[in-house]
């Protein structure tokens, strides 16, 4: 497939930069909670596991919006969608700043969530069917959108806002959306030409049928993964911050390691995606959630202010790139014209899985006083993530049929 159909041309990159923009702006509505975590349980005397529980409610908001927001997107358009969508982040970040009591603040950051799912695999699905031959490369440069956005915004913020605290945060956020979501929106128009979409359809139900895995089950499988993979993955990136308080360390330091890890999953994505092009996805995946493990091992004896910072850019070198495989795995095998509700769905099962493990790390920090059995629990979870990825390896070997070019 050549860019006579309008893949991989000069438009198809420009649209992945416009994509990349939307992405940053529009994904830090799960991480705003995760910044704000110790002040937010200071100025409303929670628990640990409450104060988590914002974040749980984003990440199941999130979770619904990659897949409710991924069906629409399929139906109407990337651009339709986008710009109802920055309204609606507008408000959210408007109310969250006036919440009178957690409980208010969850059922808000639910909203947020839920909002922000548009802008990780609605975007995915969206820029995916405008490659082919660097389809793994750019799905990785939408998906590094989320960690960009967490590394720049919260660092942003307090450089903006100095000690204004969290409600000033999220009102800029509000301001922000506006300013940024809505003209995207416009550049997002475009949508991919018919006989390019037939072709990669018809490229994927081949490979798809060479590996005697049903469209159905081979998702259910990505789903189970994806929720083992990302509960071991939310221990650090939840609770990062929270655990350099504890430690005397302060919440900047927290969040400048948070920055460190998302950047270097950043990098991780890139070098993913890369890879993607050359072995697939499901090698990609099984490579990345072995190092998450070895990664996550890691911080077990890390205690020291240099060692964490050390452990935290590893940890971030070593997932990144887990999240985005799943999607280049379903435009692998799966229909093409289903691929925002398929990816959107998959991506739900992995959000699931970051919002139980955030609130779990929680629960088991108020039952022990430290995360070290937490990190335990991540290792077993992604263990069982490693022996699906196994056996989805040795499933979906191409059987006479070639790999993705």
């Amino acid at each position: 497939m050549q860019s006579s159909d309008g893949l991989d041309s000069r438009q198809s990159w420009m649209r992945l930069a416009v994509t990349l923009l939307a992405a940053v702006t529009g994904n830090v509505g799960m991480w705003a909670v995760i910044s704000a975590l110790p002040e937010i349980a200071a100025e409303f005397e929670a628990s640990r596991a409450m104060a988590s529980l914002p974040y749980a409610l984003t990440m199941l908001g999130f979770g619904a919006g990659n897949f409710l927001i991924g069906r629409w997107v399929d139906r109407y358009g990337m651009a339709r969608v986008l710009a109802v969508v920055g309204l609606g982040l507008a408000g959210g970040y408007g109310l969250a700043a006036l919440s009178p009591s957690i409980l208010f603040l969850c059922a808000v950051q639910f909203a947020i969530g839920f909002g922000t799912g548009a802008c990780f695999a609605p975007l995915i699905a969206d820029i995916s069917q405008w490659f082919l031959r660097r389809r793994g490369l750019a799905v990785a440069v939408t998906a590094s959108g989320n960690y960009l956005a967490g590394a720049f915004w919260p660092v942003a913020l307090d450089w903006l806002g100095g000690d204004a605290g969290w409600r000033w945060d999220y009102g800029a956020l509000g301001v922000a959306s506006l300013l940024v979501l809505l003209p995207v929106s416009l550049a997002l128009r475009p949508r991919v030409p018919q006989a390019a979409l037939a072709r990669a359809e018809a490229e994927a139900s081949a490979r798809a049928s060479a590996t005697g895995l049903s469209p159905r089950k081979l998702q259910w499988a990505l789903a189970v993964a994806g929720i083992g993979c990302c509960v071991a993955m939310s221990m650090p990136q939840v609770h990062i911050v929270a655990l350099c308080v504890d430690l005397g360390f302060g919440a900047a330091v927290g969040k400048e390691m948070l920055a460190l890890m998302l950047l270097g999953g950043v990098a991780s994505r890139i070098v993913s995606g890369a890879l993607a092009d050359r072995l697939g996805g499901v090698r990609t995946l099984l490579l990345g959630s072995v190092l998450q493990c070895l990664a996550l091992i890691l911080y077990l004896p890390a205690g020291g202010l240099t060692s964490l910072y050390a452990v935290s850019l590893i940890f971030g070198l070593s997932q990144g790139g887990i999240v985005p495989s799943y999607a280049v795995i379903v435009r692998e095998y799966l229909p093409a014209r289903e691929a925002g509700a398929r990816t959107g769905f998959v991506i739900l099962m992995t959000l699931i899985g970051m919002a139980f493990g955030g609130w779990l790390s929680g629960v088991i920090y108020d039952a022990t006083g430290s995360y070290a059995l937490a990190f335990w629990n991540g290792i077993a979870w992604n263990l069982m993530n490693i022996a699906i990825i196994v056996t989805l390896f040795i499933r979906t070997r191409p059987r006479g049929v070639p790999a993705p070019a």
